[in-house]
């Protein structure tokens, strides 16, 4: 019998091809009441294809008794209950490992753009300024020093663009890692007042919330520049907007927000902030690959009895 798979978020025409061949599929991607709309359905539940967006409410896992297997896409589980999907005894997967790059790309990406003033430098030419004045000098990224606080798979790959631009590395973290050559402070607040720019790659958990506030920002100082491709949560945002404002730091490039999608009134007078739509993941490249180990995970547990990339 062909397993019955619960999809809650929207996946390409691509994806949904290959899914059906191997699946039945109940989709809830745009089920205003997903709990109503499985009314019935449940005892046929034997997996939930999620975003780590999106995740999984607590009430689905408890009310699906033939789940065996959560696929996340994406790899912050922050959404989705992991002591209470091991209590269940279901197992999770994540899209860990394939967008560690396309994240690490988006975090220097930001970094230049904030140092070398890129959307306001792209505006000033557009708008017609260059033809009457130069543009204002901005701030170099070679040589300079870079704290990154979380040294996982993306924090090691900011680290090693980071090499290439011969900046000065260090990082922070629950504790050192041995066989890393960085500098290690086990203080956020002396990685900042070390760092000229502070890059944040910590996931979402609990002892991570509010991590940088406004005492680390205050240590980055006025030639500091943040980074923030983590989760919203980890920064102190009103701090951040406080921050800029009135110069405590130089400048910000987000990916992520407390809120999103995230309102536009707070920064719209800032010119000293980048902002991106949660895009860290979002090429084409790394989004397929991601899709085609969502579903291979449930193949490979399908078949074989076990998912390619378990989540501990």
């Amino acid at each position: 019998m062909t397993p019955t798979v619960l999809l809650l978020t929207p996946f390409t025409e691509r994806f949904m091809q290959r899914l059906h061949q191997h699946f039945t599929v109940i989709d809830a991607s745009s089920w205003p009441d997903l709990l109503a709309g499985l009314r019935g359905q449940e005892e046929q539940v034997w997996a939930v294809i999620t975003s780590a967006v999106k995740g999984v409410p607590d009430k689905v896992i408890q009310q699906l008794p033939q789940l065996k297997a959560i696929s996340v896409r994406g790899v912050g589980l922050d959404q989705v209950n992991l002591t209470l999907a091991r209590d269940c005894n279901v197992k999770v997967s994540s899209t860990t490992g394939i967008l560690s790059d396309c994240v690490a790309d988006l975090a220097f990406s930001l970094l230049l753009a904030v140092s070398r003033q890129i959307p306001l430098a792209n505006d000033f030419v557009r708008s017609g300024q260059w033809q009457n004045q130069a543009f204002p000098l901005a701030s170099r990224v070679n040589r300079k020093r870079i704290g990154i606080l979380g040294l996982g798979a993306i924090g090691g790959l900011i680290a090693q663009r980071a090499a290439g631009f011969h900046m000065e590395i260090a990082y922070s973290g629950r504790r050192a890692k041995p066989r890393v050559s960085y500098a290690f402070f086990d203080d956020v607040q002396a990685l900042a007042r070390w760092a000229d720019y502070l890059v944040v790659a910590v996931p979402k958990k609990t002892q991570t919330d509010g991590l940088v506030c406004a005492a680390v920002l205050d240590a980055l100082g006025p030639e500091g520049v943040l980074v923030n491709i983590a989760r919203g949560s980890v920064v102190d945002e009103q701090a951040v907007l406080q921050a800029l404002r009135h110069n405590v730091i130089a400048g910000a490039g987000l990916d992520v927000y407390a809120t999103e999608p995230c309102p536009s009134e707070p920064w719209a007078d800032l010119d000293n902030v980048v902002l991106t739509p949660h895009i860290g993941s979002a090429t084409r490249e790394t989004r397929q690959e991601m899709e085609d180990l969502v579903l291979d995970n449930l193949i490979a547990l399908h078949q074989q009895g076990h998912l390619l990339t378990p989540v501990d």
